[in-house]
């Protein structure tokens, strides 16, 4: 290279699917509502995978993110078992391209295995559409997509 030369790199962002910013509003340990027919009733977020983070800032998740849970209420044989979960609502404002912006009721979570596949067979409750278009699953068997 030529002394003064710049490196002509080119970044991937523009290859990825759009994501608009959504704020992260759920920490590490919050507790949500399981939104599906599992038997579950209170889910607990232990990690948020895929999150990269700052020294010593607490993990959060957003809609649409894959976190892993612990079941807080439920049936005895869902209770204190790790389980991976995709958050379709939260309280927290989410604002859209168009600058509309959304808040649910509640903060709400679907039952998950790794690959994607839900664990229940139906949603109860409006999905944020974050969601959807990033889970087609979740999309499916959602009665309302907001």
């Amino acid at each position: 290279m030529a002394a003064g030369a710049k490196s002509r790199a080119v970044s991937a962002k523009g290859v990825e699917e759009f994501r608009p910013y959504i704020t992260r509003a759920l920490p590490v340990t919050a507790e949500l509502v399981c939104a599906d027919n599992t038997g579950a009733k209170v889910l607990r977020i232990a990690q948020v995978t895929r999150y990269k983070g700052r020294h010593s800032r607490q993990p959060a998740a957003a809609v649409g993110d894959f976190v892993t849970v612990t079941v807080k209420k439920g049936p005895a044989e869902l209770r204190k078992q790790i389980f991976g979960a995709v958050i379709v609502r939260q309280k927290y404002p989410i604002r859209r391209p168009n600058g509309i912006r959304v808040a649910f009721e509640d903060n709400a979570a679907v039952l998950v295995t790794p690959e994607g596949e839900i664990k229940g067979t139906d949603i109860k409750g409006p999905v944020a559409s974050e969601a959807a278009e990033k889970w087609p699953r979740i999309a499916n068997l959602a009665g309302m997509i907001v």
